[in-house]
């Protein structure tokens, strides 16, 4: 695997583009919710029921997509998931922007929901699989750099929209949209990126991977030998069959005994804890959390944006180091400046010397370390710890514990934040980030450099 010199520099590139779209939109679709919600609850008379409806409805529907994404994936191929991905995208965004009614208006945000949950998990996955080993924890870094990219942008784009200087907005539709209505606009942005995504996923192949699941090995030699040359090609294919043949062929209830055991476990505990150390919740409700140590909104919004531009900024610092350092000392360094930060955010608030603009040095610390360890490197080991011929459904399962977690900490954190108080909430976010040092510390390998078929091997002594 040190052929680096023969690598496809151009190719690889419009796959990883490709993919990371899918991450744009993820993050964009999630964050972009939170500029429209005030202007839907006043126009449609929400109930504190219906609001709450309106902002799950895509994390149900990210369930609901994680939950078909393995088997489709098996049945009809990574690319076919990929451009479903797209399309349903497109469908919520246009439905966003034009829907005459609440109602159908969470309809379109389920779809959308739908939507990224079939991203996160093909998208990660299918990096994965066409990357040389030794690139492959960059370009799968890249996917979580988009997403950290798309959230940033949405806070931007809501902004914009919301100060009614879009350029689009004259007179007939784009009135309505961009002036009259404008969480219809913020929505509407979208589908810039979305038709991007469905175009270019026509001009991606298939996973080699999936194609010799498929006994199609000789279109997976050919996309192998354009990633990295026919020397490349003669090596993986090797391996791949070996991966392939009936003393190694599996099925997916081998995940839940045997050998396959630990790296479901490391899979579901890494993608659940990495939403508990409390990320979303800083994410989303920043502003409730820098309003609690005495910033005025204008002030909590500003502190939200520049969180936003940490977490982008630190993810970059992943993709250099995450293919030299490994994934293990990125996560035990992330994590270990994880609980340091969350513990100094906890004393500050229960000494109350949380006022002013002290509070948010232990937030962007936290937010600083997930960026380079928890984000991206969750994505990494989840999409590569798993054998071909369970890889979809185990990806799926590891990802449907992240949006489970998701999940969890979005409906309890508020009551946690009002019940027992910001110095608690943070407390329990840094004792579940100890158990993620501790599980990264004694139970993950260190895959860097490895091939996805020498990772199979190892869980196989």
């Amino acid at each position: 695997m040190k052929n680096v010199n023969k690598v496809n520099i151009g190719f690889l590139t419009l796959l990883t583009i490709t993919a990371a779209l899918g991450g744009f939109l993820f993050g964009f679709d999630t964050a972009v919710i939170s500029g429209t919600i005030s202007f839907v609850k006043e126009q449609y008379h929400m109930s504190t029921l219906m609001e709450g409806w309106y902002v799950s409805s895509a994390l149900v529907g990210c369930i609901a997509g994680v939950a078909i994404t393995g088997k489709l994936s098996n049945l009809s191929g990574r690319k076919k998931v990929m451009f479903l991905s797209a399309l349903l995208f497109i469908i919520s965004v246009i439905g966003c922007a034009i829907t005459p009614g609440v109602f159908m208006l969470i309809i379109f945000r389920l779809i959308g929901g739908v939507g990224i949950g079939v991203s996160s998990v093909i998208c990660p996955m299918y990096l994965s699989e066409m990357a040389p080993a030794n690139l492959r924890g960059k370009l799968v870094t890249y996917y979580q750099l988009a997403i950290t990219i798309g959230i940033l942008l949405a806070y931007f784009s809501n902004s914009y929209i919301q100060a009614s200087a879009s350029p689009l907005a004259a007179t007939g539709w784009a009135e309505r949209i961009f002036i009259l209505e404008p969480w219809r606009g913020m929505f509407a942005v979208g589908i810039i990126p979305a038709v991007v995504f469905l175009l270019m996923s026509f001009f991606i192949p298939e996973s080699p991977r999936w194609l010799a699941l498929q006994n199609r090995t000789q279109e997976a030699d050919s996309i192998l030998t354009k990633i990295s040359g026919r020397e490349y090609a003669a090596k993986e294919m090797v391996s791949i069959r070996d991966s392939l043949s009936p003393a190694g062929s599996l099925k997916i209830t081998t995940l839940f005994s045997g050998k396959l055991r630990r790296p479901l476990f490391i899979g579901i505990l890494l993608a659940a804890l990495s939403q508990f150390s409390g990320i979303n919740a800083i994410i989303y409700y920043g502003p409730s959390i820098l309003e609690k140590a005495g910033f005025q909104l204008g002030e909590a919004l500003g502190g939200q944006v520049t969180i936003g531009i940490v977490n982008m900024l630190f993810t970059v610092v992943a993709i250099y180091f995450i293919d030299k350092a490994g994934r293990k000392p990125l996560l035990l360094w992330g994590i270990g400046g994880a609980v340091f930060s969350l513990l100094l955010a906890s004393l500050l608030f229960a000494t109350d010397i949380s006022g002013g603009w002290l509070v948010l040095v232990p937030v962007i610390l936290f937010i600083a370390c997930f960026a380079f360890s928890f984000g991206p490197v969750t994505w990494v080991v989840v999409s590569e710890i798993f054998p071909t011929g369970v890889r979809a459904e185990a990806v799926a399962i590891s990802t449907m514990s992240l949006w489970i977690a998701n999940w969890i900490v979005g409906q309890f954190f508020p009551v946690l934040l009002n019940g027992a108080g910001a110095s608690v909430t943070f407390l329990v976010f840094a004792l579940c980030s100890v158990y993620a040092f501790y599980i990264t510390w004694k139970k993950i390998p260190e895959t860097k450099g490895k091939s996805l078929e020498e990772i199979e091997k190892f869980w196989n002594g």
